[in-house]
């Protein structure tokens, strides 16, 4: 489908791609890793286009369309939610009004015969033929599905778009790069500003997206679930494994560890043929055996290996002084915005050691439970912080709030005391801060590193409970697993937001939902949490689905006149429940044979035509079309059960 062809690209004297060559499949799922800095978003933007290889080239079909999704975006702010999503369809708005300007033209003519008229029927015919066939008729019901699917209620759809916070209209660009059905997706950090339910639909979407998918993420869930190609980009090559994540990390560490021996057998060998050459340089007798050796060593190619993975460094934060036994404390706790009720009466209690997670759909009031617990916010009813705690937040503006004019290490130095301060460069260079950066001012470093920055800052003072929002937005898994192995060892009490699932497992032994303006307590990690939450949906169902029998319809009169009536209702209900079913069957007919399609997709071995392809598309479109058709019957049967 494309092919990328002994790339090199160099950006002045440093060269960050060396001769790269690799393939992308119409069905990949690729997940593009590497450090910070390795090159992941230029690689995104050479097969965009964006930017010229000086060397090599990139070669595609003429007609390949590419969906991008970058970390950072212009958003426009003249349109509605719904408004600036439907943009997506632009073939369909253009096929919409070419029919509509034909079908007026053809009323207005009489001669039927004329060959004029013959040709704006073929037109017409050819436009209604090209609507069908990219789903013309089903864009509204794909567009809510998106945006609901994103966090979106189908209240929001009519609200302007400047209303909306940055990680918000991130999601209205995902939505319109995901409905515009690309052959291949570009997707850089798409989950930096999702929640979990958010991220798991994502996930849902892109097992069943009929192209191609090349994703930059730092969520390791995320590639697992979504991927079974990894390419890691190291040192201006790239290594092509045909595995998923976690399967790459080992595979990764045989080939560092064979990578290692190379190296070390090439330095002896250097070694002794320097010190052939500086013993013998000035003895006539052995000079023809010298130039030899000084020209072995000139055609020598070095073997380069990555630097030491900065995972294997273990930091701990500051011993925490020992605070009360009830660390938080609220009792119907309520927080308004002017008239926009948050959070409702709500009570929790952390005690002193506990690991604590607040998960949720955004906008559900986790960020302002956070800022009233570091006292950054009034509200109503009882919250009491216990005796001699001290809180440490890091907040998405907390990077604001350090001296601009000090360096990296000079805001580090001056918080570090004790053995700690033996750590600091370590400790920098596990948040990616290395070599000459340390000396960089914080007014010069950008978004993401002065994030980094604040975190490892955290790190260092006294604090005896920590309340973390969303700390691991702009880290690279590396520096995830650093700030995870301080905070399982830290003997404070913690409070984090996060919607990374990796992060908080094995971290967490508690998970506060929020939900409906209220929070309700989970013990257990945050898979119990999350497999726990499938298992109630279905019991809700199965219960739902028991109450149907004996649900009675309302007492509409009496008499005869009643009992027609209620005859009716129940005759109805019937209907609507044998539709439900008829379609829900149907539904699992379509994924049974879609699963069977993907596990020969997943089998690049076995010889594969177009037919393949065109099926698993005509049946994931009509799965689609059987989804919004469930939606209305279960809607329909909803409303008669109510009455």
């Amino acid at each position: 489908m494309i092919s990328v062809s002994n790339v090199s690209v160099h950006f002045g004297n440093f060269e960050l791609f060396n001769n790269i060559t690799f393939l992308i499949n119409q069905r990949d799922r690729i997940g593009l890793v590497g450090k910070n800095g390795a090159g992941k978003t230029t690689l995104l933007k050479v097969l965009l286009g964006k930017i010229q290889p000086d060397t090599g080239e990139i070669a595609a079909p003429a007609d390949t369309r590419y969906g991008y999704l970058p970390q950072q975006m212009v958003h426009k702010n003249d349109k509605t939610v719904f408004d600036e999503a439907l943009s997506a369809f632009e073939e369909v708005l253009l096929l919409e009004k070419e029919i509509a300007e034909i079908n007026e033209k053809l009323c207005s003519r009489t001669d039927y015969h004329s060959d004029e008229y013959l040709n704006l029927i073929q037109k017409l015919t050819e436009a209604n033929e090209r609507y069908q066939m990219i789903g013309g008729s089903s864009i509204h019901a794909d567009l809510e599905q998106t945006l609901i699917g994103l966090g979106f209620t189908s209240k929001n759809f009519n609200r302007p778009t400047k209303e909306f916070s940055g990680g918000w209209r991130m999601r209205i660009e995902l939505a319109k790069l995901l409905l515009s059905k690309p052959d291949v997706l570009l997707l850089d950090e798409p989950t930096n500003h999702l929640d979990i339910e958010s991220i798991q639909w994502l996930e849902d979407f892109l097992k069943t997206f009929p192209g191609a998918v090349v994703v930059i993420s730092h969520d390791r869930a995320f590639l697992n679930n979504v991927t079974f190609r990894t390419i890691e980009i190291s040192l201006g090559k790239i290594y092509d494994y045909k595995v998923s994540y976690n399967q790459y990390v080992g595979l990764r560490q045989e080939r560092r560890e064979q990578q290692m021996a190379a190296w070390r057998n090439q330095q002896k060998l250097i070694e002794d043929t320097e010190d052939f050459i500086d013993r013998f340089r000035y003895k006539a007798t052995k000079a023809v055996q010298v130039q030899s050796r000084i020209k072995q060593l000139e055609k020598l190619e070095r073997i380069e290996v990555d630097e030491e993975d900065t995972s294997s460094i273990h930091i701990r934060f500051v011993p925490a002084p020992r605070s009360g036994t009830i660390t938080i404390e609220a009792s119907d706790l309520t927080k308004r915005f002017g008239d926009h009720l948050v959070l409702n009466k709500i009570s929790l209690v952390v005690e002193r050691g506990e690991k604590v997670a607040f998960v949720g759909k955004n906008g559900e009031g986790k960020t302002t439970l956070s800022r009233i617990i570091t006292r950054e916010l009034d509200h109503e009813g009882s919250f009491k912080i216990g005796h001699n705690v001290r809180i440490g937040y890091f907040a998405q503006n907390q990077d604001e709030l350090m001296d601009e004019n000090k360096t990296v290490f000079q805001t580090i130095d001056d918080v570090a005391v004790g053995d700690i301060r033996t750590q600091t460069r370590n400790i920098l260079g596990a948040f990616l801060f290395g070599g000459d950066t340390i000396e960089k001012k914080v007014k010069v470093l950008s978004g993401g590193e002065r994030s980094r920055l604040a975190i490892a800052k955290l790190l260092l003072e006294p604090y005896n409970l920590l309340v973390l929002d969303e700390p691991t937005n702009h880290l690279d898994m590396r520096s995830k697993d650093i700030l995870k192995q301080a905070l399982v060892k830290y003997n404070g009490t913690l409070v984090v937001v996060s919607h990374d699932r990796e992060f908080l497992d094995g971290l967490v032994t508690k998970v506060y939902e929020f939900k409906g303006k209220k929070i309700r307590q989970h013990i257990g990690g945050i898979y119990d949490f999350l497999a726990r939450k499938k298992m109630e949906s279905l019991k809700e169902l199965e219960i739902r689905e028991k109450q149907i029998p004996s649900e009675k319809p309302r007492q509409a009169g009496s008499g005869k006149a009643g009992y027609e009536e209620k005859k009716d209702q129940e005759k109805k209900i019937r209907r609507a429940k044998n539709q439900v079913t008829n379609v829900e069957k149907e539904i699992t007919s379509l994924e049974k044979e879609l699963e069977q399609i993907r596990e020969m997709l997943n089998q690049p071995e076995k010889n594969q035509n177009e037919e393949i392809y065109t099926k698993f598309n005509s049946l994931n479109q009509a799965l689609d079309r059987k989804m919004y058709e469930w939606e209305i019957l279960t809607g329909e049967l909803d409303k008669l059960l109510s009455e």
